[in-house]
């Protein structure tokens, strides 16, 4: 029997396929494929629509030897030797567009995404940093980065594009908001959200219950949604706030909600309640404890309900100053600089 999840979703599988060599049919002609990622959050979801002589695929994994022989072995296996045609990609984070340019070089594939998805990772795969830059290492000191971490990330390589996205070479075609798009014998609206990322496209089927939803909903975790050195005062919080509220209202209990990460669920309206709810109550939780001035790295716990450590510092710290941002930028808290280390601190008006 498949699990029940709690407060109204349910996982009709509750067991995930194996890592590319295993494919599980959520839906006529659509097969749910797995990629392992190299991190705490070890996976990204595959989706695969059967097109008669070939496949779309919705998102790809990271560019890496491992990932491409994986998809060899996909493709020979669960994919039945028919090639992929079509790259669908939801956003431009790493393991979502990683391999679409190889697709496109190495299979002929054509890639569907976004403007902005394509031309934000095809920026970051062409700028290629040896050291950080002097804006991200001030961002860190604004945002309270403990020093010890501050020195180490100031001499370590920093995270390049480069390092797990393949090329991206010219040439994509573009969706937008209230496009449809032809996926695998279904029409699918295209409605974008915000906030984990700029323009992420989500698919919502007119001829059966699928919903394709990337990184925007997903079962069981919250994404990151998180302000980087690139633009310091964004307000990603109300953009995914926006998004979640806008969103909501084409959930049916009924839909099949083919994620990025976890599993597949139903009961997208409770779902989606949970999504908003979660920041809201983060926003009060950390409205309370900012009676006094804290800076973004001392609101971890207030934030996240558990101890943060290394791998997940730099999320967590991005995800920490997008909330107190937000609180600042609607009115609801103060922000100055702090004379021992120079960091923003922020505290709650009145």
């Amino acid at each position: 029997m498949p699990d029940i999840a709690p407060a109204g979703l349910r996982y009709p599988w509750d067991t995930p396929p194996a890592h590319g060599t295993e494919a599980i049919e959520v839906a006529p002609g659509v097969l749910w494929l797995r990629m392992p990622l190299p991190m705490k959050l070890d996976h990204v979801n595959i989706y695969a629509f059967d097109e008669g002589d070939h496949w779309t695929v919705i998102d790809t994994g990271f560019a890496s030897k491992t990932s491409k022989g994986i998809w060899a072995q996909a493709m020979a296996g669960p994919l039945g030797g028919k090639p992929v045609g079509r790259v669908v990609v939801t956003h431009h984070h790493p393991d979502h567009i990683g391999l679409a340019g190889w697709f496109q070089t190495e299979h002929g594939a054509e890639l569907v995404t976004t403007r902005t998805a394509w031309l934000t990772a095809r920026m970051l795969t062409l700028d290629e940093q040896t050291v950080a830059p002097v804006e991200t290492l001030d961002f860190y000191r604004l945002s309270g980065m403990a020093r010890e971490m501050l020195d180490k990330r100031a001499t370590d390589r920093p995270f390049n594009f480069s390092d797990i996205v393949a090329p991206l070479p010219l040439g994509f075609t573009r969706i937008k908001q209230d496009d449809t798009i032809r996926i695998g014998g279904r029409t699918f609206d295209v409605h974008m959200g915000n906030g984990h990322a700029p323009e992420h496209a989500t698919f919502w089927s007119q001829d059966d219950n699928l919903v394709i939803a990337g990184d925007q909903i997903l079962s069981s975790i919250s994404p990151n949604v998180g302000v980087y050195s690139t633009e310091p005062m964004a307000d990603p919080i109300g953009e995914w706030l926006e998004a979640c509220e806008r969103l909501a209202p084409l959930a049916r209990a009924d839909h099949l909600v083919l994620g990025g990460h976890k599993l597949p669920f139903t009961g997208l309206p409770k779902r989606m309640e949970q999504l908003i709810e979660n920041h809201h109550s983060a926003l009060r939780r950390l409205l309370d404890s900012i009676a006094e001035p804290k800076a973004a790295s001392e609101c971890f716990g207030t934030l996240f309900k558990r101890k943060i450590g290394e791998p997940e510092y730099g999320l967590a710290l991005v995800e920490s100053v997008a909330h107190l941002s937000h609180l600042h930028q609607t009115g609801l808290a103060t922000r100055s600089l702090r004379d021992a280390d120079g960091a923003w601190v922020y505290q709650r008006k009145g």
